[in-house]
């Protein structure tokens, strides 16, 4: 259920934001990978691992700064990088220790961030968005 859920919130956030025009600006999808990189922070938060909230700092940062690159030189950075992250939620579990990590969240954020990045990359494709500014 996690990984269908994770993508049908993908698509409809991804789909209303380009029919609602959100994301005719460029900044739409980096501060999507900026949210989704902080939640694991969040969790650690929740979890009372201080432990957890060093490491999911350091990798919420490399994200941030990916974001930031990519915002400003080339989006397909940003594409990458969600790619990476879904990448990174499967392994999670055994490259970091948080407590606050509900069971179905690897699987959820997953899902999410690959279809969000196939859909930014379909978008990056198919239209005339210049993937640099």
């Amino acid at each position: 259920m996690a990984y269908l859920a994770g993508i049908v919130l993908a698509l409809t956030i991804s789909v209303f934001a380009t029919l609602i025009g959100f994301d005719r600006d460029r900044a739409f999808y980096p501060t999507v990978l900026l949210v989704i990189a902080s939640y694991y922070v969040l969790f650690a938060v929740m979890g009372g691992s201080s432990q957890a909230l060093v490491a999911e700092t350091v990798v919420m940062v490399g994200f941030l700064l990916i974001a930031a690159v990519g915002f400003k030189k080339n989006l397909w950075l940003v594409v990458t990088a969600l790619a990476a992250h879904g990448i990174f939620d499967v392994f999670h579990g055994h490259i970091v220790a948080n407590p606050g990590v509900p069971p179905w969240w690897p699987a959820f954020c997953s899902t999410y961030d690959i279809t969000a990045a196939a859909f930014l990359a379909w978008l990056l494709r198919r239209s005339h968005r210049a993937a640099q500014p």
